[in-house]
């Protein structure tokens, strides 16, 4: 086997051992508007580079974006929300937190705090 040959091998070794890295999947995040009946559900979420604007989600409806997340690990979507006259601030969607544990991440928004549903509940209190 030539040298370029062994070189062009280890390439692309090296290309498949990272390429959940390289060919990333698209997450999902859904925020679902679990509050009192009644009670809407006013979302803004942002990311370094994205602005989703700001969604009006009624009781019982949801909001629901996708993207592709960052290749070094650090895409970050933080998402106020507003309910009862109150605003309340979370990263809803955090690469180092998400990334292994949902790709389409489902969020019950509750008075108490946002629970991220996977195999069983994960509630976070308001900060």
């Amino acid at each position: 086997m030539n040298p370029c040959s062994i070189i062009l091998l280890l390439s692309l070794a090296s290309l498949s051992a990272v390429s959940g890295r390289f060919i990333s999947h698209k997450a999902q995040v859904l925020i679902y508007n679990d509050l009192a009946a009644g009670t809407d559900l006013v979302v803004h979420c942002k990311s370094k580079n994205d602005d989703l604007g700001v969604q009006h989600v009624a009781y019982g409806s949801d909001f629901e974006f996708r993207f592709r997340p960052h290749f070094f690990g650090t895409t970050l979507f933080h998402c106020t929300m507003e309910f009862n006259g109150a605003t309340h601030r979370f990263d809803i969607y955090d690469q180092e937190r998400d990334e292994d544990t949902c790709h389409h991440c489902v969020w019950k928004v509750r008075s108490g705090g946002p629970c991220l549903i996977v195999a069983r509940e994960i509630c976070y209190p308001w900060r």
